[in-house]
């Protein structure tokens, strides 16, 4: 992607939009307005694991014919046809569908905003970056997102606080229906914004004079390198802490008594977290390497979910809750922000990028198949505030692996460049 050094923050600003709104309708609804959400469906937590679920089958399917499809075709076409469709998904979405409705609402969603869309925005900010500039290229992306997630949020806070009465207490489940309709719709409206911004800023790479691999040769060299799987085991682990962040809002009405409006304000506060941990941590692999600045946020991770496993305010007061909530949501962001930068560090083939991301992305984002109905279950089988500090021991559990799985990763690099190096 050769781009004048005037286009190019455009061009960064196109990916980041969409890449967080193409998520929009499948997460923030029910990220920032779980309480209402549940409400209005009438859904028990299991119950919307359970569609999170198909959300996840549909996606592992997608990952990777997705990877293979984005190293022969161009990226503007392909994302600007996903994010139309998702947007298309969302107006499905706002007529309430019941169980089975929503579950095939979610399976769609799972092909339109992977197949054609996940590879291609990876590979895009992989060009955008170069080789030097790769923390701070993905830094920038995945901090962006949260903050467009965030500001997306706050105005569908606005939205939904207006379609309310100002005594919550006092609301009717017409009120409640309408207002999550119109937070909706207005996803679905920005949804189809971006799509329209990739279309006309974002240049056509198809063109681009590459000699490319075989699909099926190019998928034999990616399967057989370990560094691709102990980054997707590094993805799996540190998904599985982001997944958790759905429940933060639950969270925040079980720990500390808010009410449902109160609660979507708390997560969404927390979502302004994300840009600037991503970003600060993004240039500061640019100064060393990713590798080593995710070790390090799993073994934060390590601490904070194991107090957190046991913590209460009654206990412990308010304020100790609170620290290690910002800490994990920190870490989390950190290597988020910056997972598939690994991607560069472990050298691999750029004409091999989309089919990497789609091995890597099949395996390490499984949480959507498993997580959301697991935490489901950890919380209506105890309810309250035992049901998350469940949650939070086994995300402990899943950093410890995580932070394995990075040292696996850095032996199999300079292994690999031994071996390159004839011994």
């Amino acid at each position: 992607m050769n781009l004048k050094q005037s286009n190019r923050w455009l061009v960064l600003f196109c990916l980041v939009f969409a890449g967080e709104m193409i998520f929009s309708l499948p997460f923030h609804v029910t990220r920032f307005f779980r309480p209402t959400f549940l409400e209005v469906f009438q859904f028990t937590n299991g119950e919307l694991g359970d569609v999170f679920a198909i959300y996840g089958i549909a996606a592992m399917l997608a990952y990777f014919p997705g990877g293979a499809i984005a190293d022969h075709f161009s990226a503007r076409k392909l994302m600007a046809l996903s994010l139309t469709a998702t947007a298309v998904g969302g107006v499905f979405m706002a007529q309430i569908p019941g169980f089975w409705g929503m579950g095939l609402i979610y399976a769609y969603f799972g092909v339109t905003s992977i197949l054609l869309f996940w590879a291609a925005l990876i590979k895009a900010t992989r060009e955008w970056g170069g080789p030097m500039k790769q923390g701070s290229a993905f830094g920038i992306l995945d901090g962006g997102r949260g903050l467009v997630a965030a500001a997306m949020a706050s105005i569908a806070v606005w939205i939904l606080s207006l379609l309310m009465p100002d005594n919550v207490d006092t609301l009717s489940a017409l009120e409640r229906t309408t207002a999550l309709q119109a937070v909706i719709y207005f996803y679905a409206f920005v949804t189809l914004l971006a799509a329209v911004l990739i279309w006309f800023f974002l240049p056509n790479t198809h063109h681009d004079r590459v000699i490319r691999v075989p699909v099926w040769q190019g998928i034999s060299q990616v399967i057989r390198k370990p560094v691709i799987w102990m980054q997707a085991i590094i993805i799996i682990c540190a998904y599985s802490a982001y997944k958790s962040l759905d429940n933060y809002a639950l969270y925040a009405q079980s720990a500390f008594g808010m009410n449902e409006l109160e609660a979507s304000a708390f997560a969404t506060l927390g979502a302004y977290l994300r840009p600037v941990a991503a970003v600060a941590t993004g240039f500061v692999v640019d100064r060393y390497v990713a590798s080593r600045v995710i070790a390090v946020f799993f073994a934060v991770l390590i601490l904070s979910y194991s107090l957190l496993s046991f913590l209460s305010m009654a206990t412990f007061g308010a304020i100790l809750l609170y620290a290690n909530i910002v800490v994990s949501f920190v870490a989390v962001y950190g290597i988020r922000g910056v997972y598939f930068a690994l991607i560069e560090e472990t050298h691999i083939d750029k004409k091999l990028t989309g089919t990497a991301v789609g091995l890597i992305s099949v395996i390490g984002f499984m949480p959507e198949i498993f997580f959301a109905s697991v935490a489901g279950r950890l919380l209506d089988a105890s309810p309250g505030i035992a049901g998350h500090q469940n949650i939070f021991l086994m995300l402990a559990g899943f950093s410890v692996v995580g932070i394995v799985a990075t040292v696996l990763l850095v032996f199999f690099k300079r292994k690999s460049r031994v071996t390159e190096h004839g011994g």
